[in-house]
């Protein structure tokens, strides 16, 4: 593993959205006592330039954003009331997914501890996603020259933010693999949907996965990969609805990082949901995607 982006997780959030921000210090914290990341290996991004957002987001958007001028109905919608501190957040989060993409470019694997903020759409928030860095870096990545982009999205709820900013555009291979009846009920088309029944395993989970990357790599041969790697597909999870263990949640990831590393290509990763009751059960399976993208990559 060469390298790991930090952000900054100071935000102005109400008690109730602050538990499932807190693992994010808390993921910082055990990756430093287990010397999983080196010290030199941490770099706190800065806030992201205007450009590199309105490629994958709406210019008028994105004003709403930068001035506060969110009505009752986008903040609901948004989950987040609107702040000065919220939007910087937002933006340092973006360019750590950017630079980790930048990263992975070059044939490495990098992993920003925020991030993976899938339902944010082209033009508005949603789901406690304001701005999308999956589309942002994927779009960035074009933008150097690169032609086939692959967005693997397993967190438990489906990507339709990304769906809907990244629509058909050949250039990119959205896949997105996520409970069926979960959030949210309007699932816009990605390149490749697999769409789980309630209670799906370890066994049951990891073949459907095995299966869409042998096709995926076969047939579109990317050149690059952003990794959602939510850890809400854990049975332990308030929101879930699956039921995978700690142990096939890590070889979910080990699946991937293995699949990139046989395609000689990079892969940047988001860290996505996580919302068992037991923080520590999440911070843990956080951890192992961190020990597997380092085994897989020495």
């Amino acid at each position: 593993m060469h390298t790991a982006y930090h952000s900054d997780y100071a935000h102005p959030l109400p008690l109730n959205h602050r538990f499932p921000m807190a693992k994010y210090d808390l993921l910082a914290g055990q990756l430093k006592i287990e010397g999983i990341v080196e010290d030199s290996h941490w770099i706190q991004p800065g806030f992201i330039q205007h450009d590199f957002i309105c490629r994958a987001h709406h210019h008028a958007y994105i004003e709403t954003l930068e001035s506060g001028t969110w009505s009752t109905q986008e903040e609901r919608r948004s989950g987040f009331p609107w702040s000065p501190k919220l939007i910087a957040r937002e933006k340092r989060i973006m360019e750590g997914t950017r630079l980790c993409g930048r990263r992975a470019a070059q044939g490495d694997v990098a992993l920003n501890i925020a991030g993976g903020t899938h339902h944010a759409c082209k033009a508005h928030a949603e789901g406690f996603c304001l701005l999308n860095d999956l589309a942002i870096s994927a779009y960035d990545l074009l933008s150097t020259g690169l032609e086939r982009i692959l967005i693997v999205d397993l967190d438990v709820h489906h990507g339709n933010g990304t769906a809907d900013i990244i629509g058909t555009d050949p250039r990119i291979f959205t896949f997105s693999m996520h409970g069926a009846k979960n959030y949210p009920q309007k699932k816009p088309p990605s390149t490749l949907d697999i769409a789980l029944q309630d209670g799906t395993g370890d066994s049951e989970y990891l073949r459907l996965l095995g299966d869409a990357l042998d096709s995926i790599f076969t047939s579109f041969e990317p050149q690059v990969a952003l990794y959602q790697c939510g850890v809400d597909v854990l049975e332990s999870d308030k929101l879930g609805r699956l039921s995978m263990s700690v142990n096939g949640c890590a070889q979910r990831d080990r699946m991937v990082f293995s699949a990139c590393k046989q395609a000689n290509i990079g892969v940047a990763c988001a860290m996505g949901g996580g919302y068992s009751q037991d923080i520590s059960t999440i911070v843990k399976a956080h951890v192992n995607t961190f020990k597997v993208a380092r085994d897989v990559w020495t």
